[in-house]
């Protein structure tokens, strides 16, 4: 949710973070009315809330005989003041549903434009080249007996799959090494619940324009949650933080859903676009000033990952107009996929602002003892997508695949992962 200070001192820069994003710059025209008449209502109910205070005293200091009279005005007094305070609550209820509608405010120097936008802050590493046609990571994870996609479809349909043996084992090797570096990183690590409370996935920004792509379960009032990046959000939900000197970090783990709606026909082969997977989160509570360095901290730990997993990668700058919506800026890795001969998403990293914790009321007590607002920031330290990167690129012409040397030590240490047959 934006700052109303913001809306009252300087609506252009709301407008314009609309506008960058291809968004509906009259929502900010109309939550601005809407304070106005939440201002005005508020101001009315307060008046004759002191007004009836002070009738209460005439009432209790006047003669019996003008006491009948003095109750009656006391009686429509006190109808005045519910019907003003009803009034004040409804402007208050329409303002807050236009506020969460007006995304996240853009930071300035993010690229302007749509998906295609985006700008390639840096390339590392090697692309691999081959001397023999090399297989995409559906035929590997068939050859190599690690992914069953055929009985994941027969069970469960379709992007659904099974990880088997080694490709079992290889996701849950990337998990762990993920994990440890997480926690030598200060990053407290937690299993997180994957149902969560409306209140709780609305606060992250998930139900607005994507809220289609989320598993719905009506009977409980639950979401299954796309990431654990909204159980952590939650998790100090409410809460104020009492030192945020330095910023509180955790890392989650867990199972994730996603209806992927709208997206049929595309990357419906392999594992690419599934709608389970897992995922390793980072998540980041700090103060507001700190968080632009925090985002750059991120982006350096998922860098790492990559570079432990030997992947050739890429660093773009997501343009406004493709930032989720509680995002202000957002930072994606792409690795090489061979078989593609291009450069695909394997993670992200977002800095959230004040946005999500304004919305979920999470706060810190400044030098002052003042509670204040939070910033949010989250990235991906590791997910299933990633054995797509690892199968393709440390792939030999024999079919086998060669085990990344920061992975061997959670596989006992297997150097690689050869054909069934």
């Amino acid at each position: 949710m934006i700052d109303l200070n913001l809306l009252r001192e300087n609506p252009e820069a709301i407008r314009a973070s609309q506008r960058a994003r291809g968004g509906d710059e009259s929502l900010v025209d109309l939550a601005a009315k809407l304070d106005l008449q939440k201002r005005s209502a508020l101001s009315e109910f307060e008046a004759l809330r002191a007004q009836q205070n002070q009738h209460s005293k005439l009432v209790a200091a006047a003669p019996k005989e003008q006491k009948a009279e003095l109750v009656a005005q006391a009686q429509e007094l006190a109808a005045s003041v519910k019907a003003a305070d009803a009034k004040a609550n409804q402007a208050d209820e329409e303002l807050a549903k236009v506020l969460l509608k007006i995304e996240n405010i853009v930071i300035p120097d993010v690229p302007a434009g749509g998906e295609e936008n985006f700008v390639v802050i840096k390339q590392v590493g090697e692309i691999p080249s081959f001397d023999f046609e090399p297989r995409d990571h559906a035929e590997l994870g068939e050859l190599l007996d690690v992914i069953d996609i055929e009985r994941g479809v027969k069970i469960s349909g379709s992007r659904f799959y099974f990880l088997k043996g080694w490709g079992a084992r290889l996701e849950l090797a990337m998990m762990q090494l993920a994990m440890d570096q997480a926690a030598e990183a200060g990053f407290t690590v937690l299993i997180t619940p994957t149902l969560v409370k409306p209140e709780v996935m609305q606060g992250t920004g998930f139900l607005g324009e994507h809220s289609d792509e989320i598993y719905y379960l009506p009977a409980d009032e639950l979401y299954l949650t796309g990431t654990s990046e909204v159980a952590l959000a939650g998790y100090h939900r409410d809460e104020i933080i009492d030192d945020l000197s330095s910023p509180v970090r955790y890392a989650g783990w867990s199972t994730c859903y996603r209806r992927e709606a709208g997206a049929a026909g595309k990357d419906n082969r392999g594992i690419l676009r599934v709608h389970q997977f897992n995922k390793l989160e980072m998540f980041s509570y700090c103060h507001p000033d700190q968080a632009e360095q925090e985002h750059a901290r991120l982006l350096g730990w998922q860098e790492q990952m990559l570079q432990k997993c030997e992947l050739p990668y890429r660093v773009i700058d997501v343009a406004a107009g493709d930032l989720g919506s509680s995002a202000a800026r957002k930072y994606d890795v792409e690795a090489w996929v061979p078989t593609q001969g291009t450069f695909r998403e394997l993670t992200s990293t977002s800095n959230c602002t004040t946005f999500q914790a304004r919305r979920l009321n999470t706060r810190y007590r400044d030098e002052n003892g003042k509670p204040r607002i939070a910033a949010t920031l989250n990235g991906t330290l590791a997910t299933t997508r990633w054995l797509v990167a690892i199968l393709e690129n440390h792939q030999q012409a024999d079919g086998s695949v060669v085990v990344p040397k920061a992975l061997r030590p959670y596989l006992g240490g297997l150097e690689k992962i050869v054909p069934k047959n």
